[in-house]
């Protein structure tokens, strides 16, 4: 199939429309990979460097994503949101671990690495090393959120303090977990550090072996909670509800997602580098 003549716009226009096409009405549905930019070039009548130049427009758009030693693949958008377990468990097979984690009280993480961990410790996951750096929000100041419903920042020491014990519980449960693996000799080197900052907790990030980046809002939701055995309506960022939108690295610094995950890397370590503090134990 060649390009129409009468067309005015650059063949490599063409080509990403037509491809374009082809992901849009699921002739490539999400998941599935490209033909080679050799046998595209073949089928469009074009040189390899037209196709390279429309499948960096399909990149920008969302539409395909490279993995490098493996080809292009065809995805959903980048509003669809994406589930985060399946890429955490794929992290843990390979030799190197590295998570970093922005957020409120880590209990999503908590879950999420449950089984990984659960598996190294039964054998059937034998990583080298993990890194995990978890950037939390210090609840022993008088953050804007969560707060009482009257917005009583002053008077929402307690309602602060709850979350903190809920933060504790789940980041205290990871480290504990992966120092003990460490300290069994089932995983050759770990690091597991806790910082925390006075910003009130209103998104979350995961960066999962320095190549994908997940975001999400947290929704500030209007529930009553339980402190010191009576009922409180608060202001709370509901982690549960917050959807994630993926990035990934594929290799091509100038792509949209390539660059969106360097600059979520660059954001968490200036962060963690400037205004965290090491958690106190």
């Amino acid at each position: 199939m060649s390009l129409d003549p009468d067309d005015p716009r650059p063949p490599y226009l063409q080509v990403a429309a037509a491809l374009r096409a082809a992901i849009l009405t699921r002739k490539f549905a999400p998941g599935d990979k490209l033909p080679s930019q050799m046998e595209l070039g073949r089928h469009y009548g074009v040189a390899r460097m037209t196709v390279q130049q429309a499948l960096r427009i399909l990149k920008d758009e969302g539409l395909v994503v490279s993995r490098q030693g493996s080809g292009v693949f065809a995805r959903a958008r980048t509003e669809r949101p994406v589930g985060l377990r399946p890429h955490i468990e794929t992290a843990f097979e390979q030799p190197e671990v590295e998570i970093d984690f922005s957020g409120y009280t880590a209990e999503t993480l908590h879950g999420i690495i449950a089984e990984p961990l659960d598996k190294i410790r039964s054998g059937r996951l034998t990583p080298q090393s993990i890194r995990i750096r978890m950037l939390l929000s210090d609840m022993n100041r008088p953050l804007s959120l969560p707060v009482r419903a009257d917005r009583d920042v002053e008077a929402s020491g307690p309602v602060r303090q709850r979350m903190a014990d809920i933060s504790a519980r789940h980041a205290g449960a990871i480290e504990a977990t992966v120092e003990e693996l460490c300290d069994l000799g089932l995983v050759p080197e770990c690091s597991i550090e806790t910082r925390l900052h006075g910003s009130a907790p209103l998104f979350k990030v995961y960066i999962v072996n320095k190549t994908d980046a997940f975001f999400g809002y947290y929704p500030v939701v209007k529930h009553d909670v339980r402190i010191g055995g009576k009922k409180q309506a608060i202001f709370d960022p509901m982690g549960k509800d917050a959807i994630l939108f993926q990035r990934t690295d594929d290799g091509d610094p100038d792509s949209t997602d390539s660059q969106f995950v360097t600059q979520t890397r660059q954001w968490f370590d200036s962060v963690w580098n400037t205004i965290a503090t090491p958690k106190q134990p």
